[in-house]
């Protein structure tokens, strides 16, 4: 089975040669009205994905954020064991050395 094969190259060409024999004022209004329609684009594409966005429910809401206070205060506690143990690790190594006297 024999694939066809496009040749962007005469494409690009095609192109370019376009934009070369316009002239600089044509350019100019088509960029507006380019910039006019993204922008058009872009905002039914955001009102579009805005339809999709759903509410969470109260029930929701309170479980989610009695889980985020009790992850905060457990990694809370969590670096402060870590943090303490380390603290006296760093204390007893320096009397051993004679840091500290």
């Amino acid at each position: 089975m024999v694939m066809p094969v496009t040749d962007k190259g005469a494409e690009r060409k095609k192109s370019m040669a376009k934009a070369a024999a316009m002239s600089p004022d044509e350019g100019v209004p088509n960029r507006a009205l380019s910039l006019f329609t993204r922008s058009r684009d872009f905002l039914n594409d955001v009102r579009s994905e805005m339809k999709k966005v759903v509410t969470p429910s109260w029930s929701e809401v309170q479980s989610t954020t009695i889980v985020v206070i009790v992850s905060v205060f457990a990694f809370a506690g969590f670096f402060y064991v870590v943090d303490a143990v380390l603290g006296q690790l760093q204390q007893h190594l320096y009397h051993f050395l004679g840091a500290l006297q």
